[in-house]
């Protein structure tokens, strides 16, 4: 079920995102187009992380064993 879900938001994201910088497009350039596709940009990144949505924090166990020798060690 949370796959699905997880689906679902993404698409929802994905599209606001292919919206918005369509929107954008006609936009003449400035600040407000500037804007505009930089939150077109955000949504579009956070439909590609699925631990952000998923409200987990995703951990590089290489990272991890190093903190932990270097903090033992």
């Amino acid at each position: 079920m949370g796959k699905v879900v997880f689906l679902y938001r993404s698409l929802a994201y994905r599209n606001a995102a292919a919206d918005i910088l369509r929107k954008a497009r006609r936009l003449p350039s400035g600040a407000e187009r500037s804007a505009a596709r930089r939150y077109a940009r955000a949504l579009r990144d956070l439909a590609r992380t699925e631990a952000w949505l998923e409200g987990r924090v995703a951990r590089d166990p290489r990272i991890a064993s190093r903190t932990t020798s270097a903090v033992s060690g």
